[in-house]
């Protein structure tokens, strides 16, 4: 016990009751070209719909590394996906110069104060941002108002004409904006402004009621998002407790060209009452605000400056301060966004260096999607087998297998030339080809690299068995989405692409399509060139290494080591009931851990491991007998 200096009773915890944690193997990772969402980030998804609303949806540039994607979350539900650009993709903006804003990191670090490309800037690069507007409604005025002139309608006509505006102007500009909706005739049939020149008015919809021909009716105009706010803004209560006026704006940003939702015009997002003063308060005690919140909040922009119209805005509320406002909404349609060119190797290695570190992110898969040799060989070299905590899944290059319309065999061989380039490693699997499947989101059908049903049948494995259990064959191989395969090998190609450390992936008639093998991608002959025992090891490892940590800075005795024992002892024998090794054997005791040992500050656990192997060929011996023989008499003996 702790020496005490005087008399007492002191009580002390020993906790022994230190167990091998569940370690996670399901967890995918990619790194890919999209239309959306941050670049060089990792975003875990889990689903499809969440990787729709996070990366948006594919089109013909995009398809493969999206699907890829989709494809793996149909089998599980954990994939980190970092989103790789070109240097040529930019931001859409408010203003006439284009920029680049990767993500929140790279915002705050650049572009927080001033940015110096409009009032807003998209949240992410790509030609999607091109389809937003965002419009701001500044006072009461700017909200709805009676542009104090008389107007003349014709029915059924698009056109409508002013008559001046009660200032001897008659410029349909000065009083109202794009957007806008008027309130036209007797019943005020409400119609939207399409364009504007000088006294003429042209509508997006023709006006159908009663022809306004005697200039006596004042135009009512609306903002173009009125019916989506309650009321006008005006001052917020924490500016009029600091004899503060005019503060409150409402945003609202719109899919303009109706690119992201489907519908033009449709509203993402709103904000409401919000406060042009950096001091402002909710009711609450929140934040209010309205750079913040857009940059907080928002999935589509970042704020990029003070609109001039913004009298004094970024000024606090606290210093008494008044907001004067444009008595007409200030509207922004987004320009200059790209979605860029496909990423090079390098760039995809640096997206796919975001998964180096073990320390970083837990992750047991990595998706290799249309990987070329290049990228293939840093990920086996440099992620795989430097972690040794995942394995890589590679499909072969696209032109190897889809259309590839040679002599006889010419896919086996370029698959098997492909793989000849790559690097032997017990941490990668590679499959033989991509299936043909289906697009939802645009009504056509695609080719798809297969290395993510590859990973998903793992996964799936890992839901339905263990780790350990072979993901392949008819029992637990089964691929979905599948049309048809690009190259559907024979016996003959699977023989060759299986010596060379290929898994077939076969469509056999009336039986579906089935991963057809379960090798690693290493050459010499070993337990470790099978899927279930290198995944077994990763388990293992991963299991008893996380246990051992908290024997970091324990004395190296028989208590410690007995203690160890027991620790990792009950987890092997759960590991055997459930037929992922035959049998094992733990080693911690003064035979491997010597005075030596001892005075280097090391500690050394052996543990033996027999692997359960999985049955990759099946010999079925038939043997016909003569009548009156005894089946005892010849069973061992006439094989």
């Amino acid at each position: 016990m702790p020496f005490q200096v005087s008399p007492g009773v002191n009580v002390s915890e020993i906790d022994l009751t230190t167990v091998v944690p569940a370690v996670s193997t399901t967890e995918g990772a990619l790194a890919g070209h999209f239309k959306w969402g941050p670049v060089n980030q990792r975003v875990l998804v889990d689903s499809e719909d969440r990787l729709v609303n996070i990366f948006n949806k594919p089109n013909s540039n995009t398809a493969t590394d999206f699907f890829t994607a989709a494809n793996f979350l149909s089998y599980g539900n954990a994939l980190y996906t970092v989103r790789v650009t070109n240097t040529d993709a930019n931001n859409a903006t408010s203003g006439t110069v284009g920029t680049y804003i990767e993500g929140e990191d790279y915002y705050n670090e650049t572009y927080s104060n001033q940015s110096g490309h409009g009032d807003w800037v998209a949240k992410y690069p790509g030609d999607l941002g091109n389809s937003l507007k965002v419009s701001v409604c500044q006072n009461a005025n700017a909200w709805q108002s009676s542009v104090g002139t008389s107007y003349y309608a014709t029915r059924n006509s698009k056109t409508v004409s002013l008559a001046g505006d009660g200032q001897g102007s008659s410029n349909a500009e000065a009083v109202m904006v794009t957007g806008d909706i008027l309130l036209l005739g007797p019943d005020n049939e409400p119609r939207q402004v399409k364009s504007l020149s000088g006294n003429t008015i042209t509508l997006s919809t023709a006006y159908t009621g009663n022809t306004v021909s005697n200039y006596d009716s004042n135009v009512t105009r609306r903002w173009e998002f009125f019916n989506n706010f309650d009321n006008a803004p005006t001052t917020t209560a924490f500016a009029n407790t600091n004899n503060s006026q005019g503060d409150a704006i409402h945003i609202a940003i719109a899919d303009e060209d109706g690119v992201i939702t489907g519908t033009s015009g449709s509203v993402l997002e709103t904000y409401e009452n919000v406060s042009q003063a950096p001091d402002a308060k909710t009711d609450t005690g929140a934040g209010n605000y309205y750079k913040e919140l857009v940059n907080q909040q928002s999935s589509w922009l970042w704020w990029g400056s003070h609109n001039s119209n913004l009298g004094n805005g970024g000024v606090n509320a606290g210093l008494g301060t008044n907001y004067p406002g444009n008595d007409l909404p200030v509207t922004n349609s987004m320009t200059g966004g790209k979605d860029g060119q496909q990423p090079n190797s390098g760039q995809l290695i640096a997206g796919y260096n975001k998964f180096k570190s073990a320390e970083d992110v837990d992750i047991s898969l990595v998706l290799g999607s249309d990987a070329d040799s290049t990228v293939a060989t840093h990920l086996v070299n440099n992620i795989a087998e430097s972690r040794k905590d995942c394995i890589v899944c590679l499909s072969p290059e696209r032109a190897d297998c889809v259309n590839n319309n040679g002599y006889d065999g010419k896919e086996t061989d370029d698959i098997i030339s492909f793989r000849d380039s790559l690097p032997n490693s017990s941490y990668a699997v590679m499959d033989s080809g991509w299936k043909y499947q289906y697009d939802k989101y645009n009504d056509v059908y695609r080719y798809v690299p297969l290395n993510a049903d590859t990973a998903g049948l793992m996964v799936q494995t890992d839901s339905t068995r263990d780790p350990w259990f072979s993901p392949a064959g008819f029992n637990r191989g089964n691929v979905k989405s599948v049309v048809r395969l690009a190259f559907n090998p024979t016996k003959a190609d699977r023989d060759r692409l299986y010596k060379k450390g290929i898994n077939p992936v076969v469509t056999f008639p009336g039986q579906g399509t089935v991963l057809f093998g379960d090798k690693t991608m290493l050459a010499q002959p070993s337990a470790f060139d099978r899927i279930n025992v290198r995944r077994l090891f990763i388990v293992l490892e991963k299991a008893i290494s996380t246990a051992s940590k908290f024997t970091l800075f324990e004395f190296n005795d028989d208590f410690t080591r007995s203690q160890f024992r027991n620790l990792v002892d009950p987890f092997l024998r759960d590991v055997q009931g459930r037929r992922g090794i035959t049998d094992f054997r733990v080693v911690c005791d003064n035979t491997n851990n010597t005075g030596d040992v001892i005075d280097r500050n090391e500690f050394v656990g052996d543990i033996y491991i027999k692997p359960a192997r999985s049955i990759n060929f099946i010999q079925l011996n038939f043997v016909a007998v003569r009548s009156g023989v005894e089946f005892n008499e010849i069973v061992g003996s006439a094989v």
